[in-house]
């Protein structure tokens, strides 16, 4: 790129400096001029500008007086990336960048003795010339960033929060700081499920999930050192590239979790408890965490009629339903090792999911009882 700053035109620059700390005048006898910056755009979403030694990703277009144009990135097909404020640019570019946000877009006029001076760059940029830059800023970053979290929506009920060693179930869209889509589990028919904390996920999505409760909506803006760093990803991340996530969690548990039970309701004299072998009456709605209902009894206006403890039910309902009452109501939640497991079941229960059944128990007895008359 044209606006790095040769080594020649760095020592001009000193002696410019100077001359300008002496009170050095232009050459019609008055102040040496500044860069003139005209913000032609200024996005509604403006969160953070440009600051000395921020990274930056840019394009521009170069131009002279007459519209001449010298340079452009966007006939490169890449972005300028680049720290701003320590003289690795033109003077003028330095300065025109400072205080800019992300999809803004300027135009900078940066005269002569703060762009290639009366020197200018052979074959490209004559002596004294004045130039003319028009910049869209798609990027900023500094090396102090960490990862930045946002609460967008969080459910009044949270029944857990992830933590490292968990395994979740998460949808997302994802794009660059400037807007750009690079992906979207939206678009896959399914949730992006992996665990947090253990290397599968990149650095910052680890440590954005964490805390997260299931039906809680996020956004996640993490820095390039913390994402795909200097090489990017694919065609679609490009090297230096701040990510940002819309996250809604779906689900959570640990492989290390058992059933966990909620009594709602406990009826007054109960004189006897289920257990393993009773035959069980009882109706039911199952949900995924996410509150979205994947069966009921009451749809079909019938009891749900089974053994207990006999394997004829999944492993967590089994455990789930020992110990209840005649007409209590529980909540019964099961993690996937102890329901449908990896695979899900029919088109209603993906795989890995987290299963919660409101329970009302009819009526139990065993084969065994004796008959009272």
């Amino acid at each position: 790129s044209l606006l790095r700053l040769p080594l020649l035109q760095l020592l001009l620059l000193v002696v410019q400096a100077v001359g300008r700390g002496l009170g050095r005048a232009s050459p019609a006898g008055g102040p040496l001029e500044d860069v003139v910056i005209e913000r032609y755009h200024i996005p509604r979403a403006c969160p953070r500008e440009v600051q000395m030694g921020d990274f930056v990703r840019y394009h521009y277009n170069g131009t002279f007086e007459d519209g001449k144009k010298f340079d452009s990135s966007y006939d490169r097909n890449t972005l300028v990336a680049i720290v701003v404020g320590v003289g690795r640019l033109i003077t003028g570019m330095d300065r025109g960048l400072m205080g800019m946000f992300v999809n803004e877009r300027r135009r900078l006029i940066v005269p002569p003795h703060l762009g290639y001076g009366s020197i200018g760059l052979a074959g490209l940029i004559p002596p004294d010339a004045t130039l003319y830059f028009d910049v869209v800023l798609l990027d900023v970053w500094n090396k102090e960033d960490t990862v930045q979290v946002s609460t967008l929506l969080r459910p009044p009920h949270c029944p857990r929060m992830v933590q490292d060693g968990d395994f979740v179930r998460y949808h997302y869209n994802g794009t660059l700081l400037d807007g750009t889509s690079f992906d979207t589990s939206y678009s896959k028919g399914g949730t992006y499920d992996t665990y947090v904390g253990s290397g599968w996920l990149i650095k910052g999505m680890d440590q954005g999930l964490l805390g997260m409760c299931p039906g809680e909506r996020r956004k996640i803006i993490i820095p390039p050192f913390l994402a795909y760093g200097e090489k990017g990803y694919g065609t679609v991340i490009p090297p230096h590239a701040s990510l940002v996530f819309h996250i809604l969690l779906i689900d959570v548990h640990n492989p290390k979790d058992t059933v966990q039970l909620e009594t709602l309701e406990l009826p007054a004299g109960c004189v006897r408890r289920a257990v393993a072998g009773d035959f069980m009456r009882y109706h039911y709605n199952g949900s995924l965490m996410d509150g979205t209902l994947f069966d009921s009894s009451y749809s079909r206006n019938h009891t749900y009629n089974t053994y207990i403890g006999q394997g004829y039910i999944i492993p967590g309902m089994d455990q789930g339903l020992q110990g209840a009452c005649i007409g209590e109501r529980r909540r019964i939640t099961i993690p996937p090792h102890l329901a449908y497991g990896e695979n899900g079941t029919g088109d209603k229960i993906p795989g890995s999911a987290v299963l919660i059944f409101n329970v009302h128990v009819i009526d139990f007895h065993n084969p065994a009882d004796v008959v009272e008359i």
